[in-house]
């Protein structure tokens, strides 16, 4: 398998979990390159549910090694809880996983701040996950933060520690919220440092000995291209780049080294939290969450649904490189009669191919429609791409027509067997 990158094409749920889980069988590492436990990726085998938040997918395949790069951001007490979690299970969390050195901490000051925060918007609120993931990353850009390798040296973790709790207990009392115990989080960060240690190296150094034996690697994205901080719907966004060049930065793999980028999305359009959402539609939101879909694996909050939406996803191609699609969720299609998708947008009389940068813009755009017949039946049991009905591969190669990629995958259920590659 080339070196690949598998992002989010839309904003975030997209199923990126189950077709890294499929495309891992031809990977021998799996590396997580940004975020932190605010991503939630759902894998089914055998009937069992899997959710990772920071551990890389390929920790469900034996002799796949995991990597979590240097721009994750790590709260380490969720992370130990999570190899904890699989060990329960039967999963092996062993010398299959490495931490970065250099990735930066998520400690109970950011997820005090960040929840604070977001009370103190009101309506205009973001809908963070409240995780402490943009205060970490904050942390890090104005580098106060502390890294991974700090766990490694306990009396140098101590002491920091104290001096950034000192810090921000005094933030917190001047926001008015309580002050944090000291002492209760000191003594957690060390015990999690204690399980945590023999994960901790310099993950660059590995990853560019690997690429020297020939191994093939693949980059595990999370959330979706326009929860970019830099490239999303500004400011209902995430405070990482979660585009493919992310990818790079963070694992600190060069750009020459990557040989395709995929870009995973929906067959419908799904967001979580506020912002503006061009082909919403409340009747189809209701329709998905009484057949039990559409809830964050993270929060458990009801997504907002809406149709597909070539437009943004035409955006997401060109900005990512994406050279191939894997369209997920197909067979939640399968009982509409009649299927829209947004192939413009109208913004003030003018037509417009792709989405405007600007948040308030983008709220005024009208989505302007184009309809495909539905199939009317089920597409869950399909093995092969020939086995899908007809009007389900016609709708399929028309997202990849109004997209500008190859359509390389269609998944038509959680399961990993239900993974169709063309």
């Amino acid at each position: 398998m080339p070196n690949s990158i598998l992002v989010g094409a839309q904003w975030g749920d997209e199923g990126k979990g189950k077709i890294i889980d499929f495309l891992t069988d031809e990977a021998d590492i799996v590396v997580r390159s940004q975020g932190g436990n605010n991503a939630g990726h759902t894998i089914v085998i055998g009937g069992e549910k899997y959710v990772l938040h920071l551990i890389p997918s390929g920790i469900l395949r034996k002799s796949k090694t995991c990597v979590i790069g240097n721009g994750v951001v790590l709260d380490p007490v969720a992370l130990v809880g999570e190899i904890e979690g699989l060990r329960k299970r039967g999963v092996k969390v062993e010398k299959n996983l490495l931490i970065s050195d250099t990735a930066h901490l998520v400690l109970p000051y950011h997820q005090a701040l960040d929840g604070l925060r977001e009370n103190q918007k009101g309506t205009k609120k973001i809908g963070t996950t409240k995780r402490g993931i943009g205060p970490a990353y904050a942390d890090k850009a104005s580098r106060t933060g502390l890294r991974t390798g700090d766990l490694l040296l306990p009396d140098v973790l101590k002491q920091k520690l104290s001096q950034r709790l000192k810090e921000n207990n005094a933030l917190l009392k001047s926001l008015g919220a309580p002050a944090l115990n000291a002492k209760k989080v000191i003594a957690d960060t060390l015990a999690a440092a204690e399980v945590l240690r023999p994960f901790i190296t310099n993950t660059v150094v590995f990853l560019h000995q690997a690429l020297e034996k020939k191994a093939s690697i693949l980059f595990e994205g999370a959330q979706g291209t326009f929860l970019d901080i830099d490239h999303g719907t500004y400011p209902y966004v995430t405070s990482s780049n979660t585009t493919s060049g992310g990818a790079c930065t963070g694992s600190g793999v060069p750009p020459h080294r990557i040989d395709k980028v995929i870009g995973v999305l929906k067959a419908y359009t799904t967001r979580v939290g506020e912002g503006p959402f061009t082909t919403e539609d409340d009747a189809l939101s209701d329709r998905f969450h009484a057949m039990g879909r559409e809830f964050g694996a993270t929060t458990g909050r009801a997504r907002r649904c809406g149709w597909f939406d070539a437009v943004s996803t035409r955006y997401s191609v060109i900005l990512n490189g994406i050279d191939e699609l894997a369209i997920t969720n197909l067979d939640g299609l399968d009982g509409v009669e009649s299927i829209k998708l947004c192939v413009a947008y109208r913004l003030d009389g003018k037509v417009l191919d792709f989405p405007p940068t600007d948040s308030d813009q983008l709220a005024r755009c009208e989505p302007i429609f184009t309809e495909m017949p539905g199939w009317m039946v089920s597409t869950e049991k399909a093995k092969k791409f020939a086995d899908l009905p007809p009007k389900a591969r016609a709708y399929v190669k028309k997202i990849a027509e109004l997209t500008g990629a190859k359509l390389s995958i269609v998944s038509i259920g959680p399961a990993r067997a239900q993974t169709i590659r063309l």
